[in-house]
């Protein structure tokens, strides 16, 4: 069933009477909402997509109400707001640092939210099939995902994934918070189960989100520990993943002030062609734009931004 087609039921069933008719046309659209690529994923305007998110959100959270249980919905909420908020709220707010400190402060306190709002409906989707996830993740993350068995995965591991990207990405925008990085555990044993049960799922997706945790964990990089999943990523995406170079830069070369290595990482990831994997074109259309603002801003993250890079740590 195609979304149009989904969205003509949808309001059929609301106008019909019946509860057991509308839930069933809810459910209908939900899993057409639900499959496939995401038509704001493929689209190839940042402004349209960022006027749009916030609609179809609101209309995701509106299914919900009438149909709680939805996993493919929950799924959906969870990306969604996890996307929204690391594409144009934090983004803003890194953005803003320079010139209203407060402005950004407010922001990243915003895309906290969203990003922890995300992470709730990915929980409360696990949570149908593991009751007290949610308590367990917080008292003993490491016990807590070993209840994600290999054949449970193909259901599982979009959520498991979800999960430690929305709460990831909440702790990399509370950096001073003492008890939003005490949560690091939760994340990193989320993404670790998930690399047990596939570690190639997605195209490398867990591998570089690793390199993205890394950039959000205080002290200095073990780049030991960080290359062998960038290498991996990039390996598995095949090249067609611009982020990833970018995760590298945030965790690596900037901590360690490495310049030509900086400079690298940025023609790699603006080299990458956001149309020749379709459905991955918004990643790698926002991963330019931020390449763009990194670039622009090298004098600021790299002290010595003509200085040569350290024998060996080329990526």
């Amino acid at each position: 069933m195609d979304r149009l087609t989904g969205m003509w039921l949808l309001l059929a069933a609301l106008a019909a009477p019946g509860c057991s008719l509308k839930t069933y046309a809810i459910n209908m659209v939900g899993d057409a909402l639900s499959s496939g690529d995401s038509v704001y994923e493929t689209d190839d305007d940042l402004e349209l997509v960022g006027a749009a998110l916030p609609f179809g959100l609101k209309l995701t959270e509106s299914l919900l109400a009438q149909s709680p249980g939805h996993r493919g919905l929950l799924l959906t909420a969870c990306r969604g707001f996890t996307l929204y908020s690391f594409a144009y709220v934090g983004y803003a707010a890194e953005i803003a640092v320079d010139e209203d400190v407060d402005r950004a402060r407010a922001l990243r306190v915003r895309a906290r939210r969203l990003y922890l709002r995300g992470f709730g409906y990915c929980v409360r989707a696990l949570e149908r099939s593991y009751p007290g996830l949610r308590a367990a993740l917080a008292s003993d993350p490491d016990t807590a995902v070993s209840v994600f068995k290999a054949e449970d995965k193909e259901r599982d591991l979009p959520l498991i994934y979800w999960s430690a990207a929305s709460l990831g990405l909440s702790i990399s925008v509370s950096k001073h918070d003492a008890a939003m990085l005490g949560r690091l555990p939760e994340v990193r044993a989320l993404l670790d189960r998930a690399l047990e049960l596939d570690e190639a799922w997605d195209a490398g997706a867990l591998h570089e989100f690793q390199v993205v945790l890394a950039a959000a964990s205080p002290g200095t990089p073990d780049v030991t520990l960080i290359r062998p999943h960038y290498m991996r990523a990039v390996d598995l995406s095949g090249g067609t993943s611009a982020s990833v170079h970018l995760a590298y830069a945030a965790a690596v070369s900037v901590p360690l002030q490495n310049a030509s290595e900086f400079r690298e990482l940025i023609t790699r990831a603006l080299a990458v062609d956001p149309d020749a994997t379709p459905e991955n074109r918004l990643v790698n259309l926002l991963a330019h734009r931020r390449a763009h603002w990194l670039a622009a801003r090298a004098d600021q993250l790299i002290l010595d931004n003509e200085a040569a890079a350290p024998e060996g740590r080329e990526p």
